[in-house]
């Protein structure tokens, strides 16, 4: 279930030359899961923007996102003490009541921010985190620093070697042990995961543009052993065993 709300700009910064950390006060009760999104309208757009929630508490949300376009560059723009009209509440999000003792959390990208209360979540029922994050350069490099204080194991991948393991976050998998695995990430990402981590289950977030966001438009199907599933509604996340790719 979804929830209309306006919500209060508390903080709206940098964390890379193209991330942003937006900050947000308001009715939180709507989000019960970590990897739900919400949906924010935007002055003068005619489709509102998702953008997965990286963290929440009673009060506020924390957004992380990644300036590609004319809206979220409107969303960079805004200063604190604005409002923003949001849907909460949004989506499938991850489970974590699986059997698994030792999980590991895959992130590329800004597929990286929802894995972070995950994390919180998945601590606090005492299991051991390990953190994969996936990113081109060094300068593209987020929340590494604040998955350790969180108390994970973290390794970085980026794609040039200029930080962490050289190559993909397949790349460095090898040594890690883990009994189930999240992910989110862009579609190729997920895939060659999938592949990689052979008969280990997990979840996996899928990234698709969205139209409404709640499940009318039917505008970001995905093809599934159950058939096709709206990623906003049935997911974002998905069993890595249910997804045709």
């Amino acid at each position: 279930m979804y929830k209309k709300g306006i919500y209060k700009i508390l903080a709206n910064e940098p964390l890379t030359a193209a991330v942003r950390r937006m900050v947000l006060a308001g009715d939180t009760q709507w989000i019960v899961r970590p990897g739900q999104f919400v949906d924010i309208a935007l002055e003068g757009r005619y489709l509102r923007r998702p953008i997965s929630v990286c963290d929440c508490d009673e009060r506020t949300i924390t957004l992380i996102y990644k300036i590609v376009g004319d809206g979220t560059a409107q969303l960079a723009r805004m200063a604190p003490g604005g409002e923003l009209d949001l849907l909460t509440g949004l989506g499938n999000g991850f489970d974590t009541s699986v059997a698994s003792r030792r999980p590991l959390l895959v992130g590329g990208g800004v597929g990286v921010p929802p894995l972070y209360n995950l994390a919180k979540r998945l601590l606090a029922e005492g299991k051991t985190v390990e953190v994969v994050l996936g990113f081109n350069t060094a300068e593209e490099v987020f929340y590494a620093e604040e998955f350790r204080a969180l108390g994970c194991g973290v390794t970085v991948a980026t794609a040039d070697g200029s930080c962490g393991t050289k190559g993909f976050v397949t790349d460095a998998l090898a040594g890690l042990e883990f009994d189930y695995f999240y992910a989110c990430g862009p579609l190729p990402m997920l895939r060659a995961l999938c592949d990689a981590t052979g008969d280990v289950a997990g979840q996996v977030s899928l990234e698709e543009r969205m139209g409404c966001g709640f499940g009318a438009c039917m505008g970001c199907t995905c093809s599934t052993k159950n058939g096709p599933k709206r990623i906003c509604k049935e997911g974002p996340v998905f069993a890595k065993a249910e997804v045709e790719w």
